[in-house]
């Protein structure tokens, strides 16, 4: 049975996975040159950010529904930042003999993920 908060999740999930494409689109034919997934770095590095800060400030400063907050963070964000795509791009560099780049790509994401959400937090305490 669809509800109010489901249909939000759908909603902002269809729009962040549509964004996400579009990006990698944009970025890795130009920056990467095609072996680094650079778009998808991108990605789940921004959505990190962007969930860190605004997790703080929807939380602290607005009382914000839960079928749009529920839309925005795991919708959008869920959709925009994506483990499944970080996973096959990983297994494809490892299965193509580019250990190098794979470990850098493993690292630098979850390194680079785990600081975003962090510095997201902290701007948005400063926000609020």
């Amino acid at each position: 049975m669809l509800s109010y908060p489901l249909i939000m999740v759908g909603i902002g999930g269809a729009t962040g996975a549509m964004s996400r494409y579009l990006l990698v689109k944009a970025i890795t034919p130009v920056l990467a040159d095609g072996q680094y997934p650079l778009g998808t770095w991108v990605a789940n590095i921004s959505g990190s950010f962007l969930f860190g800060i605004l997790f703080i400030v929807i939380s602290e400063r607005f009382d914000m529904s839960d079928p749009l907050r529920f839309g925005l963070l795991v919708g959008f964000l869920g959709a925009f930042t994506t483990f499944s795509s970080f996973s096959f791009e990983t297994v494809r560099l490892l299965s193509t003999g580019h250990f190098i780049t794979a470990f850098t790509y493993i690292l630098s994401s979850v390194a680079f993920c785990l600081l975003a959400t962090w510095g997201g937090m902290r701007l948005g305490e400063f926000i609020v």
